[in-house]
């Protein structure tokens, strides 16, 4: 029978990881990381029952859990995106105005302003005439919904 881990609290201070512990990746969506009262299955087995206070974010290489030889850590999953390639700062600076006025969180990957994919999105880009590509990619931001001034 697989380890249940009830998490209330995360660790006060982010800990240090050497090569002699094992390393267990939660890979989570945008959205799966502010869901944090719910059952987490990691790929060893165990099962981490997530009882974290309402508001909580995880984020990507956050230790959830941690013994001596083992650490649970919150890796971003694959998701559908969407990459556009502005040209100059000029488009860039409209593409980001567009992604925020459709209240989405954008990440910025060197040249390229990615957001989560969805076909309102799409649709405002390719009317825009912006270079943009459909990926599947881990997603650091937030998710859609989650829009914050």
């Amino acid at each position: 029978m697989a380890d249940t881990i009830t998490i209330r609290n995360l660790p006060a201070r982010e800990g240090t990881l050497t090569d002699a512990i094992e390393v267990v990746h939660l890979p989570m969506t945008a959205h799966d990381r502010r869901r944090v009262r719910r059952l987490v299955e990691a790929a060893d087995g165990a099962r981490l029952v997530l009882e974290l206070a309402t508001g909580t974010v995880l984020h990507p290489g956050q230790i959830l859990y941690q013994t001596a030889s083992r650490a649970y850590v919150v890796t971003a999953a694959l998701e559908d995106v969407l990459v556009a390639r502005p040209r100059d700062v000029a488009e860039a600076a409209r593409v980001g105005h567009l992604i925020g006025n459709l209240h989405r969180d954008i990440e910025a990957d060197g040249a390229d302003v990615v957001a989560l994919a969805d076909a309102a999105l799409a649709d405002r880009l390719r009317r825009s005439g912006v270079p943009f590509v459909a990926d599947r990619r881990a997603f650091h931001g937030r998710a859609s919904g989650e829009h914050a001034h």
